[in-house]
């Protein structure tokens, strides 16, 4: 692993791997999360099952933390050593003309959606994690009701709250644009197919953001009209 890192080629590599794996996740997050909009009896079972189902907490969980981690700081490394390039190419060239806003500035989305982040685990990972393995709660139940859809709702009461949220989003729309087609082109994904990965790329970088903002902002309107 180290070799592969070594590399310049190597950790665009290994940053596209993991970039793909969290496309991956956030649509699956997605999927479970629009359920409370549309049905919150299923949203209810379905996050009882993936928050006790041993594969998803003990095996997907913490590869999905580390994946997290190791694409944040991946993107800080490859930004200190693309940044320590330009100061020699940009004498020659002009990096505005050669690159699109979004990929000049992926660290600073990335940074936000970061800050996001640690919003969210506070939110709801390191509440969850207390309830299951510090008070020892697994049922999932409150008041003989499953929790999941309580708690969830609860947390876009706050309008400075679920404008952070939706903030985020912004920024993840923007970070998706570029990163999305870039994670491909990465590992290689350059034949026939790339104008539909394009497309598919700008699809799901603007739909999905879009998606969790209209899920803050229905539970928000919806205690607050």
């Amino acid at each position: 692993m180290s070799g592969i890192l070594s590399s310049s080629i190597g950790r665009k590599f290994a940053m596209s791997i993991s970039a793909i794996f969290l496309i991956v996740f956030l649509l699956q997050h997605f999927v479970i999360n629009i359920l409370s909009v549309f049905n919150p009896t299923v949203f209810n079972q379905v996050s009882h099952f993936m928050g006790t189902f041993w594969l998803v907490q003990y095996i997907l969980q913490p590869i999905l933390i580390l994946g997290v981690i190791f694409h944040f700081v991946m993107g800080f490394i490859l930004e200190i050593k693309n940044n320590k390039s330009r100061e020699i190419k940009y004498v020659k060239n002009n990096g505005n003309a050669n690159s699109s806003w979004m990929s000049r500035n992926m660290i600073w989305s990335g940074l936000v959606i970061l800050s996001f982040m640690i919003l969210h685990f506070i939110d709801f990972w390191i509440p969850e994690i207390n309830t299951k393995y510090i008070v020892g709660d697994m049922s999932g139940m409150h008041n003989g009701e499953f929790r999941y859809y309580t708690e969830l709702v609860e947390k876009f009461h706050n309008p400075l709250r679920v404008g952070a949220y939706c903030l985020a989003f912004v920024f993840l729309a923007l970070h998706l644009l570029h990163g999305f087609n870039s994670a491909f082109q990465s590992i290689g994904a350059n034949n026939k197919y790339t104008k539909g990965i394009n497309s598919f790329s700008k699809l799901y970088a603007v739909g999905i953001p879009l998606g969790f903002i209209f899920i803050a902002l229905f539970h928000h309107l919806k205690q607050n009209l």
